[in-house]
């Protein structure tokens, strides 16, 4: 059941993503993303009862580190090509966190689990570098991939073990949400000022529609992180490389060769190993 659950999520997460990607306002897009995750967020809570007093501190580091999160998967696509900087932000989280998982949490995992964790991580970066290794120009890119990854590990590991002690995954999920919406919104507005409002009148339906995705999305593998080892959930998760490496084949025209195809191959059988 719960690999059913994070492998649907990771459907929905690429294609939010991609939906940002092909905007032409990814900035206005983010923010619109915001909008609609943040107001879910608001209609939801009243029936909720709060998280747990003890997480609410670590609830507002996970909204602050996924509102990080938001404006560095912006300057990523802004100098990268999504079917390289959406493997490569996502492939460098997994390992990372089985790191922290297994040597500060707590977590230990089977030889098969952790063989299954090199083989994801080392066909998601397979899929990230299928066009050569990055030159000299390329590297502001990878920076800020790698940097999104690690952000996106830090905010993983923060969720994987506050929300076990929340008392309940939907409002930890709503909470965090309508903090990085609200950081989200002031970033933006300080970046574009007087063109804030008039910038969210485009692709307001695609904007919008990415923000339910993405909720629904990340709720999804916060109830898995409730039920599974936190780096397998972890790593789970980022097969949605394999749906965005598709994305980028199919409607991008982005190109899918032997070594892509090697690569996704490599990322089913490391799933295989983990859900074994």
């Amino acid at each position: 059941m719960v690999v059913a659950v994070v492998l649907g999520s990771a459907v929905l997460h690429a294609f939010w993503n991609a939906l940002a990607h092909t905007a032409r306002d990814r900035l206005a897009a983010v923010a619109l993303i915001a909008v609609a995750s943040g107001g879910a967020a608001v209609l939801l809570l009243p029936f909720l009862r709060p998280p747990a007093h003890a997480v609410w501190p670590w609830m507002i580091v996970s909204g602050v580190l996924q509102a990080f999160y938001n404006f560095g998967l912006v300057l990523a696509y802004r100098l990268g090509d999504f079917g390289r900087m959406y493997p490569l932000a996502r492939g460098t989280s997994p390992l990372v966190v089985a790191l922290v998982a297994t040597f500060v949490v707590g977590q230990p995992m089977s030889g098969l689990e952790a063989g299954g964790i090199v083989v994801v991580c080392v066909g998601l970066l397979a899929l990230a570098f299928s066009d050569g290794m990055p030159t000299r120009a390329d590297l502001p890119a990878v920076a800020a991939a790698v940097g999104t990854g690690l952000t996106i590990a830090s905010y993983t590991v923060v969720d994987g073990v506050s929300v076990r002690r929340a008392g309940g995954f939907l409002a930890y999920s709503c909470w965090s949400f309508l903090i990085s919406a609200v950081l989200v919104l002031l970033g933006v507005a300080l970046l574009r000022r007087s063109r804030f409002l008039p910038s969210l009148r485009q692709g307001t339906a695609r904007g919008l529609t990415g923000g339910l995705v993405a909720m629904t999305a990340y709720t999804l593998v916060l109830w898995a992180q409730t039920r599974g080892g936190l780096a397998e959930v972890a790593t789970l998760r980022e097969t949605s490389i394999l749906i965005g490496a598709a994305i980028g084949a199919l409607v991008l025209k982005e190109g899918f060769g032997r070594l892509r195809m090697a690569a996704s191959a490599g990322v089913v059988i490391g799933i295989m190993l983990i859900a074994h």
